[in-house]
């Protein structure tokens, strides 16, 4: 029978008993750098990840005594406030809990990292209603933690559960911390394909329109996260620019035309591209919360089920040699129900 523990101990030990009401972690420099709700999973073993980011966006979790979001990257240094939780400790073979095994394609492998070409419908991590996604059945499969397996694999950044195309991953922390430092510098290139609903202007070139989150009241969706453009002057809004250029114009299999573009993002806010292309009248075709809904049900008995947005290109620096590295993910075969009407 599982046994319930309270976690109300700080991080590092305290030399005395804490009373089991609030616990206040303090972020070591190994942490440093690490999103809020990966600072917290690894540190609350055995709490469910859908509680875990729950107590987030309750605001029950502080950073120095603020709110939070579960994207927020924390410092060495930073004092995090997390309310009690019940842990039900688990065998470590718990099958039930486990991820399944699953190995991905790769684009690139060595001892610093992993290009891995995420197909769509997967999502990048567990949380939010999924119980494990890509890192998770990755660690499974490279039997992290055991005797001879993996000892480090880390998500270096995200892409959307819908979203296909080159993911990364850290072998080592250095690496880790590294790649990070890029992606916060904008130092990395990141190119998607995105296929959107009508005829894109080839003026529209530059979209630099500030985006602020918010979560949706009432309906079958409350609860759940979004975002919108908001004005310049908005005290929440974050700057948020990305470049498009048009590739190709198709005509969808209802008949009406498409555009197939190639975006490019300055900024990595959530849902930037999808967002700011919907706002311009050209939503991304399948997107299921800022497309067309009517337009989706349609193509999707046409056999078009999924998003159609592809990060098609990355490039880097290696983060131990240096040297530059660039990916090309080609998209799957599940956009040729699209693709393959050319206007």
């Amino acid at each position: 029978m599982p046994v319930n523990r309270i976690i109300g101990a700080p991080v590092p030990p305290a030399p005395h008993p804490v009373k089991p009401d609030v616990a206040w972690l303090t972020v070591d420099a190994e942490s440093a750098g690490q999103r809020l709700d990966n600072f917290l999973i690894r540190h609350l073993k055995g709490v469910p990840k859908t509680h875990v980011y729950r107590i987030i966006r309750s605001g029950e979790v502080r950073v120095n005594k603020g709110r939070a979001a579960a994207d927020t990257r924390v410092a060495a240094g930073d004092v995090v406030r997390v309310p009690p939780v019940r842990v039900s400790e688990r065998a470590p073979d718990d099958k039930a809990a486990a991820a399944p095994a699953r190995e991905f394609p790769i684009l690139l492998e060595d001892e610093h990292l992993i290009a891995i070409d995420k197909p769509a419908g997967v999502a990048v991590h567990g949380g939010s209603g999924v119980s494990f996604g890509v890192i998770e059945q990755l660690r499974r499969a490279r039997h992290y933690g055991q005797p001879g397996g993996a000892r480090f694999l880390e998500l270096v950044h995200r892409l959307d559960r819908e979203t296909s195309g080159i993911l990364l991953v850290a072998k080592k922390r250095s690496a880790l911390k590294h790649l990070q430092d890029q992606f916060r510098g904008r130092e990395i290139g990141k190119t998607y394909l995105a296929l959107v609903l009508g005829e894109w202007p080839d003026r529209l070139k530059v979209i630099d329109a500030p985006l602020r989150k918010y979560l949706v009241a009432g309906g079958d969706a409350e609860g759940e996260r979004r975002v919108a453009v908001v004005a310049r002057d908005d005290p929440e809004g974050m700057r948020s620019i990305t470049l498009v250029r048009v590739r190709e114009r198709l005509r969808l299999p209802t008949g009406e035309p498409a555009t197939l573009l190639e975006v490019t993002i300055k900024t990595g806010r959530t849902h930037q591209i999808r967002v700011h292309l919907a706002s311009h009248g050209h939503p991304i075709v399948g997107d299921a919360k800022y497309g067309d809904f009517e337009r989706n049900r349609q193509l999707a008995r046409l056999g078009c089920k999924r998003m159609f947005l592809h990060a098609w290109r990355l490039s880097l620096l290696h983060p131990a040699s240096a040297a530059p590295l660039a990916f090309e993910s080609v998209p799957p075969a599940d956009w040729h129900c699209a693709m393959d009407a050319r206007a």
